[in-house]
């Protein structure tokens, strides 16, 4: 017997890259959605700053609006999808959603890396749930594999490309050689980058994704502030050639892991990721997040991590989802907090240094004025810079 026909109103609030994106797929993949699961998808109400955002999306002027209370709370829509970003209204769009019994679907990594407890709890309360799949690598299916298709697994690692400004960035200074400051005007050209990136080279927007990551993957907050996160700005092209010339990649990651005691490290930088790694040729604006599993072992996803249509894939994913109520299997537990190793004196990995100096005892010659050392904690990996005089730190992924 099929599934009977049910209509489905959808209320965009955010008319941007993403959602011009989601309004797109909506109506050019409506008569799909109605063959594959039985829902007329209609996008009901859309709010955006100006109407010329609107007409530019292909919505109809009955349904626009500047209001964002108007979609949150109209009794006609059944699912808000917010892409506005930021914290506020943010905020406020999600609660008011769900006190009006509505699924939210987001992108805004930045408002769910901070406050995904507070909100959880909320959806929770009024019975209905949130959607974040496009919050974390674009187009890249992370959220869901973590929350359905690995539930079998104990996940030990999660350690990725989050990020893909940065990565077209040091993607350019290894393949032409193009100084950091050139490759960054580039990124802000094309788009990849805003006119203040810091965000991006600083680390902290591939912070953000890591903490939702390693909430979806062990079911305690991971916070932003808890997180050690360094960016890409000391780069420079003396590191990529001596990295290329020893068989490495600098690649800025994202990294997590669960330690035999329960407890998390969690941390962002860029790393000397080996060649014999599959990280280590992702280029370009490209995400890839390596998982490994206590019982499926290494896998790796791999997509375009920004964009229009890309993100807006994975918006549509959710509304799917959402609407079939395939809510997560796993107890997610964001009522507390993880408990994280302190990354400063407990983590000891392998460290790149570079200087003028003689090498420490038993490091690893790389070329003239750079070794690997460890492994050593990152407290005693400064020590050595100090000693050395080192100008240069960055992990070394093994």
């Amino acid at each position: 017997m099929s599934e009977p026909l049910r209509t489905v109103n959808v209320g965009l609030i955010g008319l941007g890259t993403v959602g011009g994106g989601v309004a797109r797929l909506i109506k050019s993949h409506h008569d799909e959605y109605l063959a594959a699961y039985g829902i007329d998808l209609k996008l009901t109400r859309a709010c955006a700053l100006a109407w010329e955002q609107a007409e530019a999306a292909g919505i109809e002027r009955e349904a626009f609006t500047s209001d964002w209370h108007d979609v949150a709370t109209d009794p006609a829509v059944d699912i808000v999808v917010e892409l506005i970003g930021g914290e506020h209204p943010a905020t406020e769009i999600f609660t008011t959603a769900f006190e009006n019994g509505k699924h939210v679907v987001s992108a805004n990594k930045a408002l769910l890396g901070r406050h995904v407890e507070t909100l959880a709890e909320k959806a929770r309360a009024c019975g209905v749930q949130i959607k974040c799949e496009a919050s974390c690598g674009g187009g890249i299916p992370i959220v869901s594999t973590l929350e359905h298709d690995l539930v079998g697994n104990k996940i030990l690692t999660i350690a990725g490309i989050l990020n893909g400004t940065t990565n077209y960035i040091l993607t350019r200074m290894v393949q032409d050689g193009v100084s950091f400051d050139e490759a960054l005007k580039e990124a802000q050209a094309k788009g990849y980058a805003e006119q203040n990136p810091a965000a991006d080279v600083e680390g902290l927007d591939a912070c953000r994704k890591i903490c939702i990551l390693s909430d979806l993957a062990w079911g305690g907050e991971v916070r932003p502030e808890a997180v050690h996160t360094q960016g890409i700005t000391a780069i420079d092209l003396r590191d990529v050639a001596i990295a290329s010339g020893a068989g490495y990649r600098i690649k800025l990651l994202g990294r997590a892991l669960a330690l035999p005691d329960g407890r998390l490290a969690a941390y962002v930088a860029p790393h000397l990721v080996p060649l014999s790694c599959p990280v280590a040729g992702v280029d370009d604006v490209f995400n890839a997040i390596m998982i490994r599993g206590n019982a499926v072992g290494d896998v790796m996803f791999y997509g375009r991590g920004a964009g229009d249509l890309p993100t807006a894939s994975a918006v549509m994913g959710d509304i799917i989802d959402a609407l079939q109520h395939r809510g997560s299997p796993r107890k997610l537990g964001w009522d507390r907090d993880a408990t994280l190793v302190d990354f400063d004196t407990e983590l000891p990995l392998y460290w790149y240094l570079r200087g003028d100096f003689t090498p420490p005892p038993g490091s690893q010659i790389l070329s003239d004025g750079a070794v690997i050392v460890g492994p050593v904690s990152h407290r005693e990996a400064k020590a050595l810079v100090q000693r050395f005089a080192a100008q240069v730190m960055l992990p070394v992924l093994r």
